[in-house]
């Protein structure tokens, strides 16, 4: 909010540079915050699918997260008047594989009521697989548009 105040300010004040480079700094921190959510949705998804993995077994409840965080991730990703996404394909895969270990942490929490390590549940699962089956999931999420 501070910023709105001070982009006002230089505007206000005819100082169009001081106001395009806060312009700038906005953008950024949009951008991250939408990197962040998508992030955070990104790992429940690899939580469901790592759990949905290891146990060779889905609830419905797990498969309802999973839809849950689709729609989120692609519902964040969205940009609403210009069209197109925030993250492209490549920036996805990304923040997949960044999200990974967080996702495969908190699922050794949950699968098989926590009785797995981290590393021994990395074990039990395909960590490449796992990988490309949530990105593909997200884009075909975002290519349904729903």
């Amino acid at each position: 909010m501070e910023e709105l105040f001070e982009l006002r300010t230089c505007l206000e004040q005819g100082r169009y540079n001081d106001a395009m480079a806060l312009i700038g700094e906005m953008e950024n921190m949009s951008k991250d915050d939408k990197i962040s959510k998508v992030e955070s949705f990104t790992i429940v998804l690899l939580v469901h699918l790592i759990k949905k993995e290891a146990e060779k077994r889905t609830t419905r409840s797990r498969e309802l997260s999973i839809r849950n965080a689709l729609r989120e991730i692609s519902r964040v990703n969205k940009r609403r008047k210009s069209g197109g996404y925030y993250l492209k394909e490549e920036e996805l895969r990304e923040t997949v594989h960044e999200a990974y270990e967080d996702a495969l942490d908190n699922a050794a929490l949950e699968a098989f009521e926590g009785r797995y390590s981290e590393s021994e549940l990395a074990e039990i699962v395909d960590e490449e697989k796992i990988r490309k089956e949530a990105l593909q999931l997200i884009l075909e999420r975002q290519i349904k548009g729903k």
